[in-house]
């Protein structure tokens, strides 16, 4: 989700009027005055999207619930979209903001806050060795991110953009260069550090879970 994207999800989360207020109003609400063509442009998008359900003849502005709930068993399946894939390497497959299906998952294996979780698919094996709740982070497993982390702390694993481009490594702040290095942690030799700005970085979340998929 862009940005316009992400207000306007979070804004019909907090608001059950949302539907009965003016396009005018909603793109107020998210930054865009004046511009209540953004609103529904982006209200239709989320609707497509499977997040939003939205049928401004109706006024009707929901939020679609992603959790089905097993009433026998009291288990809750969550259903977490997946954005695209990341790589563990080098910086080579470029971020995707599409959503390009669900992962459904037990809550009691998610953390307990929810609301702002996505997963990412691994490529690469450069983060073989990193230790998240006791599990690497291999290729083809699903990696679960915090969208709400956009400023880590150091030692954190995260998902970082750079020239439009994801990777998944370990942030570490060198203080004495004033730099920012995002760190492999691979039993496989060769695989470089990379030499990073602030302002030459968007955080997409921190990763705080794997799901391992089976191997075949």
């Amino acid at each position: 989700m862009n940005e316009y994207q992400q207000r306007l999800y979070r804004l019909a989360q907090d608001n059950s009027n949302l539907g009965k207020m003016s396009l005018r109003k909603i793109s107020e609400l998210i930054g865009a005055q004046g511009k209540p063509q953004i609103a529904k442009h982006h209200l239709l998008q989320l609707d497509k999207k499977g997040l939003l359900r939205v049928n401004l003849d109706e006024n009707v502005i929901d939020v679609v619930k992603r959790g089905v709930k097993n009433i026998g068993n009291k288990i809750s399946i969550f259903s977490l979209p997946i954005v695209g894939s990341a790589n563990c390497g080098p910086s080579t497959i470029f971020a995707d903001e599409r959503i390009g299906g669900y992962l459904k998952v037990s809550s009691k294996k998610l953390p307990h806050r929810k609301k702002d979780l996505y997963v990412i698919v691994a490529s690469g094996n450069s983060m073989n060795d990193t230790n998240i709740n006791s599990k690497n982070i291999e290729d083809g497993d699903y990696v679960v991110v915090d969208s709400n982390y956009s400023r880590p702390n150091p030692n954190d694993v995260v998902v970082s953009v750079i020239d439009g481009l994801a990777n998944i490594k370990k942030y570490k702040l060198d203080q004495e260069n004033k730099q920012i290095v995002l760190v492999s942690e691979s039993t496989e030799k060769g695989h470089h550090p990379i030499f990073v700005d602030e302002s030459d970085l968007i955080i997409s979340g921190k990763v705080v879970d794997v799901i391992k998929n089976p191997k075949q």
